[in-house]
């Protein structure tokens, strides 16, 4: 009897060793940090950047680090508000979406020729003649226009307040344009111009500015027809129960990147610490929409 007790107590620890081992194992695969990367540009392949980026984080963080391109705005935004993610790149638009939705918090973003602005660009081919936003709203009726991603801030909220401003768009439906569409991307939206696709377009400053330099785009058959004011840039935000040494350590590890890949992967010369009040007037932009509510 005794000897059938011993054998008992025996398995029984063997299989609490067992669970307990799997629990671990468990742990440890939950313990990978995500990140979510929104596509700023449909051309190119950002593959080795992240793969480089990726590296840095695991050995900065301790911790296996995966990095995720998503194929639309609102994939990360869903991602972070269903804590699929750790950390998302945003635009600064879903990023206050997704402040309001799940809480995530800004904590870093780029810094474009020193800094961290750019703004949103309304663009037309050399061969038309107008030389600025008036010229091109004199004959509305005949101008085909698009936006970028409905749910990018300078590719389509910032140019849709103005235009509804000036009276001549209220919606893709209810506007006094020839004809109006939404590209997806900044880099459709400058290749639809410059194939003569469209008359006018929307697109991130520096994102065309990108284009350009690369000669992804022929920046001698487009022109810069209006520009908003400044905008922060895109912010890097973390989940809102990420602990503060986590986000430390990822603000010390993005602040020394030199590789030229990867800053060139986001058009960046370096980055910096943000805010959630960096990106107040975007979300008194998107109040204004209906995009958030107050």
């Amino acid at each position: 009897m005794k000897k059938q007790v011993f054998l008992i107590l025996t398995l029984s620890m063997a299989f609490l060793l067992s669970a307990c081992g799997t629990d671990e194992e468990h742990a440890e695969d939950n313990d990978t940090f995500t990140i979510g990367v929104i596509p700023a540009q449909t051309e190119g392949s950002m593959d080795t950047a992240m793969d480089q980026l990726q590296s840095i984080l695991n050995e900065q963080l301790n911790r296996e680090v995966t990095i995720e391109v998503y194929p639309d705005y609102n994939g990360v935004v869903e991602a972070m508000n269903y804590d699929k993610i750790n950390m998302a790149f945003l635009g600064p638009l879903t990023y206050v979406v997704a402040h309001e939705k799940s809480g995530a918090k800004a904590i870093l973003t780029q810094l474009i020729d020193g800094e961290p602005y750019y703004r949103s660009y309304m663009i037309t081919h050399r061969d038309q003649s107008w030389s600025s936003l008036d010229d091109l709203l004199t004959e509305p009726a005949d101008v085909n226009f698009a936006f970028g991603d409905q749910n990018s801030t300078s590719g389509s909220l910032i140019p849709s307040i103005e235009l509804q401003e000036r009276g001549v768009f209220q919606t893709e439906q209810d506007n006094q344009f020839n004809s109006v569409r939404y590209t997806g991307s900044h880099d459709a939206s400058a290749l639809a111009v410059q194939n003569q696709q469209v008359d006018a377009a929307a697109i991130d400053s520096a994102i065309y500015h990108q284009l350009v330099d690369s000669g992804k785009i022929d920046g001698q058959q487009l022109k810069v027809i209006w520009e908003s004011d400044k905008l922060f840039q895109y912010p890097w935000a973390v989940h809102k129960d990420t602990d503060e040494e986590t986000i430390q350590k990822l603000q010390e590890s993005f602040l020394a990147i030199e590789d030229q890949e990867i800053l060139d992967a986001f058009g960046a010369s370096g980055f910096t610490k943000a805010s959630n009040e960096d990106y107040e007037n975007i979300k008194q932009a998107a109040l204004k929409q209906g995009i958030i509510k107050d």
